[in-house]
């Protein structure tokens, strides 16, 4: 169950009340005349099953509300409600499964925003997966694959495709390169430090390193992992369901693809530089492609479901009259 508040303009209000009253769908609704001041108007209180929120949403946006006035979707962890449970029933589909495009598309944007914070986990987690390269350590590398944050803004890329959002793409594609640029350059110089300390030698970086050797080893079980990690995150970012996102985080060698690339420029070593970079877009490919398949599916089965719900409530109203 959603719970969608909006502040309307006055002369919106009668609009917002007539869309919400005549959906199945809706199973509260409650309207505060003249108490919002910005806009001047009226507070409009709904619940609604989430099955139904793109259509509600996009009927909402069509006259104009998210203009004048706000729209606000919350997840109710929650409720009891007799009305709520019977309109969950007659709304087709299951609120697990379905996606909430306006959701999706604003966490797109947040998450490819080049700010210092994501900087700051891509640097931290580049410099990690490089000392777990040099100790070479699994448990290590596992950390920095969970500490990285580029999953958001490859699946934006997904979104972007999908939903024909042209400047979501190109602010995803900035980022990841912006992202991962600097966390290299900046793990490079940490590295020099190391080894001028005589902490990392060349032996390290270019030995035998038989727990991290597959960072900079690809093959075609790297792009079937990165497929099969990148199809179950963009289910968990779109779904009500986010517990698989772990398993993502620890399944691709992004980051650590990008530690050992610092370590490869430092000591001259291509072999590491030119496998660990073919390891870093191999897997990217595969998780924009997989991101991007997995988002047009759910959006075809949404569409179907959108339609049946619709042919559902045309039917119910002319039995009505």
């Amino acid at each position: 169950m959603l719970h969608v508040r909006m502040m309307s303009p006055a002369e919106l209000t009668d609009d917002v009340v007539a869309i919400l009253e005549s959906d199945d769908s809706v199973s509260g609704l409650a309207v505060l005349r003249g108490s919002s001041l910005r806009p001047k108007g009226d507070v409009v209180f709904a619940d609604l099953a989430r099955e139904a929120a793109n259509d509600v949403l996009d009927r909402l946006r069509a006259i104009g509300l998210h203009h004048r006035g706000s729209i606000e979707v919350e997840q109710v962890a929650t409720w009891m409600s007799l009305s709520g449970y019977l309109a969950e029933l007659r709304t087709p589909g299951y609120s697990a499964d379905s996606v909430v495009w306006a959701d999706v598309t604003q966490r797109s944007y947040e998450e490819t925003e080049l700010n210092w914070t994501y900087v700051s986990f891509m640097t931290l987690a580049t410099a990690l997966a490089s000392i777990a390269i040099v100790v070479d350590s699994q448990i290590l590398v596992i950390g920095a694959m969970v500490l990285g944050p580029e999953f958001g803004a490859i699946a934006a890329l997904g979104v972007a495709l999908v939903r024909r959002r042209a400047a979501l793409f190109g602010r995803a594609v900035a980022t990841l390169a912006m992202g991962f640029g600097a966390a290299i350059a900046i793990t490079f110089a940490l590295v020099l430090v190391g080894r001028l300390f005589g902490w990392i030698t060349v032996d390290v970086v270019t030995g035998d390193r038989p727990e991290t050797s597959f960072i900079y080893t690809p093959d075609k079980w790297s792009f079937i992992v990165a497929l099969i990690a990148a199809a179950a995150g963009v289910l968990s970012l779109t779904s009500a369901k986010s517990g698989a996102l772990v398993g993502v985080f620890i399944s691709v060698t992004t980051v650590p693809a990008a530690g050992n690339i610092a370590l490869g420029l430092a000591f001259g070593a291509g072999s590491a530089i030119w496998g660990s970079a073919l390891q870093l877009v191999v897997n990217l490919a595969g998780m924009a492609i997989a991101g991007w398949a997995t988002l047009a599916l759910q959006e075809a089965v949404w569409s179907r479901i959108s339609l049946r719900r619709s042919r559902a409530e045309a039917r119910a109203r002319r039995r009505m009259l």
